[in-house]
């Protein structure tokens, strides 16, 4: 499913920082590992997007978001966003944002919101599930925000194919700092909103997510782009919103080695009215 009859459709090993195809690695080596790369980034990032109606895994997040306008850009139709939250249903999982705010990002989308909730043992069968209904109701794509981390590609890649999803990653091995440069200069609007204290300082947390912060990031030796979970965002505003969203920071509570920036949705505006 992963490639076309050009390519093995079964990985076995890493060159160029890629999944590289067995059989061709076999057959010719090192040479042909930058033209299969290649291959790859064009067949993940889901170049001919033109009219396919797809659902977006929806974070809230600066990496969805590019990921959806990446998507629109190239043609795709967006029919749903998709957002996995805990078992209860109020908070999303590891961005612990408040259904209201999701709700309100889906809105100004125009476009109707998903949710399932779940434990991470439970995870993979709400995935499963959520994939599928979008499979039924003719939405054969999904478009998710993954850079570089090649397990998470393979599992979203394998779970997908399981309901006879196509999973598109439009941003898929571009290089980190020129992506969040890009959601910047697209004029997109995020705030750090969750900070694991055990991998960068917590005085990080409610800083709005400019180019001065992704400078102070990097001197400290801390990914920029924070794709090791080093810390989340919200976007509020940007693009592919007809408005922006109208939040409010609240208290900054610490648990279990994180920070969170409390937040809710300003109700002196109400942005349908």
């Amino acid at each position: 499913m992963y490639l076309s009859s050009q390519v093995s459709h079964e990985f076995s090993k890493k060159q160029s920082g890629v999944l590289i195809s067995g059989e061709f690695s076999h057959h010719y080596g090192m040479k042909v590992s930058h033209v299969i790369m290649i291959e790859i980034k064009d067949y993940y990032r889901g170049v001919n997007m033109k009219n396919k109606s797809f659902v977006a895994s929806w974070s809230g997040g600066k990496d969805s978001a590019l990921a959806y306008d990446r998507a629109f850009q190239m043609g795709g139709v967006p029919k749903k966003i998709w957002t996995m939250f805990e078992e209860d249903e109020i908070r999303s999982k590891s961005h612990a944002l408040p259904l209201e705010i999701v709700e309100a990002q889906a809105r100004q989308l125009e476009v109707p919101l998903m949710i399932r909730g779940a434990d991470w043992a439970s995870y993979q069968e709400k995935f499963l599930d959520a994939m599928e209904n979008c499979v039924k109701e003719g939405i054969p794509y999904g478009v998710f925000g993954d850079i570089d981390l090649e397990d998470h590609l393979e599992w979203v890649q394998k779970t997908c194919e399981k309901v006879g999803m196509e999973a598109i990653h439009p941003l898929w091995l571009e290089p980190r700092r020129q992506l969040l440069e890009e959601f910047i200069d697209k004029g997109f609007v995020a705030y750090v909103i969750v900070v694991n204290t055990k991998m960068m300082p917590k005085r990080f947390i409610g800083r709005k997510f400019t180019i001065q912060l992704m400078d102070e990031l990097e001197a400290l030796e801390i990914d920029s782009c924070g794709e090791s979970g080093e810390f989340h965002t919200v976007v509020v505003d940007g693009p592919i919103f007809k408005e922006a969203i109208p939040v409010v920071f609240g208290e900054v509570i610490e648990r279990d080695g994180y920070v969170f920036q409390q937040m809710s949705l300003d109700e002196s505006r109400n942005l349908d009215e």
